[in-house]
């Protein structure tokens, strides 16, 4: 069963580029962990809106393999300052259960 994670990022507006930035740099690494099928970074629309960044994998234990892996501490190394952040985020973890498209 497919399984979706859901990263809601509240980023103040002057840390967006920033923030887009280094996933930019990053572009390519998650893809190479064994079950990962695909990523999409979304960039709010409103100024106080949440950036919400999804991970689709083959399963969940896909996704706890890459949480453990040196990657995952490697793209979470250095992160932006605190203050770069509002407050409100969450991690939400999905099954998918319904696919159309």
């Amino acid at each position: 069963m497919k399984y979706v994670v859901a990263n809601r990022v509240p980023v103040k507006p002057a840390w967006r580029e920033a923030f887009e930035e280094r996933f930019r740099q990053r572009a390519g690494e998650v893809e190479k962990q064994p079950g990962f099928v695909r990523m999409e970074v979304l960039r709010p629309t409103e100024e106080n809106g949440f950036y919400v960044v999804l991970t689709h994998w083959k399963d969940q234990a896909a996704f706890e393999q890459w949480v453990a892996s040196d990657d995952f501490r490697t793209a979470h190394q250095n992160p932006l300052p605190r203050e770069a952040f509002g407050e409100g985020g969450s991690l939400e973890r999905h099954e998918v259960i319904i696919a159309a498209g």
